[in-house]
């Protein structure tokens, strides 16, 4: 994963549910199709108009709801960079960094407006609006988080690691 993503702000308010990032009806698809209902709980032009490497910025809560993974993974292929809000339901939380797509928290994330370019610096450990200059400090993304990010998920973050450790063959009595 790159350091620092920029991008167009996709804003929503607080207590965004799974349902709303993919609603139910759409939990038959394929897991490779489910990018094109991103967000059709509040928004269903919303897939169709985000470009890759937006950002959504979102109130707090984000995520809140069933634990269904496809949730993320359809912001994630729909193009989605990274989400910005001050709080996630915890296994959305898991659910994105295991599918490699920063679910970065910060305390506060106000006068974001929609299209705003964002800049997210993992390295400086901030969020950037770049129209009005404010910053806003990341609280988190550290440790085993940022190592399973920068490896591009969990699969490749097990695979890596399983490629380190040495095997032993079994030997006979």
């Amino acid at each position: 994963m790159t350091p620092t993503i920029r991008g167009a702000a996709w804003t929503f308010g607080a207590n965004v549910t799974t349902d709303d990032i993919l609603p139910g009806k759409y939990l038959e698809r394929c897991n490779d199709e489910v990018g094109q209902f991103a967000m059709a709980g509040i928004d269903p032009t919303f897939a169709a108009r985000v470009r890759p490497g937006d950002i959504v910025v979102a109130g707090a809560n984000f995520g809140m709801g069933s634990g269904r993974e496809s949730a993320p993974l359809a912001l994630k292929l729909a193009g989605v960079a990274a989400i910005v809000a001050p709080s996630y339901s915890r296994i959305f939380y898991r659910n994105a960094i295991n599918l490699g797509l920063p679910a970065v928290m910060v305390d506060r994330i106000d006068g974001v407006l929609e299209r705003d370019e964002i800049v997210i610096s993992l390295d400086e450990r901030a969020v950037i609006n770049v129209r009005t200059g404010a910053r806003f400090a990341l609280q988190n993304l550290t440790g085993i988080a940022r190592e399973i990010l920068d490896a591009g998920g969990i699969v490749a973050f097990t695979r890596a690691r399983l490629g380190q450790v040495a095997v032993v063959p079994e030997t006979s009595p």
